[in-house]
C-alpha cells in the first residue's frame, strides 16, 4: 500500500512538474514561492490589523507570526529529520525526469514547509476574517494553495508532502485560532464590519 502511495506520489509529481510545463508556469512559479514576492501582501494585513483593530490588531499580527514560527519549526526541526525523505530533485528514481527550475534546497521533502507556514496563516487569518468577509476563504485558500503547488511545479517537493504540509497547517492554523479567542472572549463582536 505505501509503495502505490509514493508510485501514484511520483506519477502525480511528473504531471505537475514535467506535464503542466508552460512559458508563463515557468515564469511565475519561482516567484510565488520566494518570501519577498509577498513582502506587499504582509505589509498590507500589517497595516490592515493596526488600521482596523488598533491595539487588539497586535494580538492578530503576532498570532499570524507565531502560527508561521511554530508551524515552520516543528515541520522543518522535528518532521522532517523524522521522517527523512529526499526531495524529488535528490530521489534516483525521480530525479533523472525531474525539471529543476531553481535550485534543489537543502534537507529533507516531507512534509513542505512552505505548505505547513502559509496555510497555518492563512487558516488562522481566515478563521478570524471570514466572520465578517466570507470571500476571504476562497483568498487565503488561493494564496496559500498557489504558494504549495509552486513547490511541486519548481521540483522541490511531492505533493504529498504539500498535502501533508497542508494539512498540518491547517491544524495549526486552527489551534491558533482557539488560542486567540481566549485571549479575546469577546471575539467577534469588536471585529467591524466594513
Amino acid at each position: 500500500m505505501l509503495e502505490q502511495l509514493l508510485q501514484f506520489d511520483r506519477h502525480l509529481f511528473h504531471i505537475i512538474n514535467y506535464g503542466m510545463t508552460n512559458p508563463f508556469f515557468d515564469w511565475i512559479m519561482p516567484w510565488l514561492r520566494t518570501p519577498k514576492f509577498w513582502i506587499p501582501l504582509y505589509v498590507f494585513i500589517v497595516g490592515f490589523c493596526l488600521w482596523k483593530y488598533g491595539k487588539k490588531g497586535i494580538i492578530i499580527i503576532v498570532l499570524i507570526a507565531c502560527s508561521a514560527g511554530l508551524a515552520d519549526f516543528t515541520s522543518a526541526s522535528i518532521f522532517k529529520p523524522l521522517v527523512h525523505r529526499l526531495r524529488p530533485c535528490r530521489d534516483p528514481i525521480t530525479s533523472l525526469t525531474d525539471v529543476e527550475r531553481v535550485g534543489c534546497g537543502t534537507g529533507f521533502s516531507f512534509p513542505s514547509t512552505h505548505a505547513t507556514d502559509h496555510f497555518a496563516m492563512a487558516i488562522f487569518m481566515i478563521l478570524i476574517f471570514s466572520l465578517r468577509w466570507k470571500w476571504v476563504w476562497f483568498w487565503g485558500i488561493l494564496w496559500a494553495g498557489s504558494i504549495s503547488f509552486a513547490q511541486v511545479y519548481v521540483g522541490v517537493h511531492y505533493p504529498v508532502d504539500i498535502f501533508c504540509g497542508a494539512l498540518y497547517g491547517f491544524f495549526v492554523g486552527w489551534l491558533f485560532y482557539i488560542l486567540f479567542k481566549k485571549i479575546q472572549p469577546k471575539f467577534p463582536d469588536w471585529v467591524p464590519v466594513i
